[in-house]
């Protein structure tokens, strides 16, 4: 099992599972990011907060801590 934080630059995963509860989960959930949804890493920045995201087409930018509820393939 791996995490959206633990992903390379330039790479596209697929989620399998998030983790996480309430106003945390409904974040991620009202950015796009679902179940079976791919995610290309854009960039991270150099301290690794935030990661930057192409998901459904949009561009967008995650925490740290909210990548690491975010289980990929």
């Amino acid at each position: 099992m791996k995490t959206l934080k633990e992903i390379a630059c330039g790479t596209t995963v697929k989620v399998t599972k998030l983790n996480g509860e309430g106003p945390v989960k409904r974040r991620i959930m009202d950015m796009g990011i679902t179940k079976g949804i791919e995610i290309f890493v854009r960039k991270v920045a150099p301290l690794g907060d935030p990661i930057e995201l192409t998901v459904r087409g949009y561009e967008l930018s995650l925490r740290k801590a909210d990548a690491e509820m975010i289980e990929v393939e």
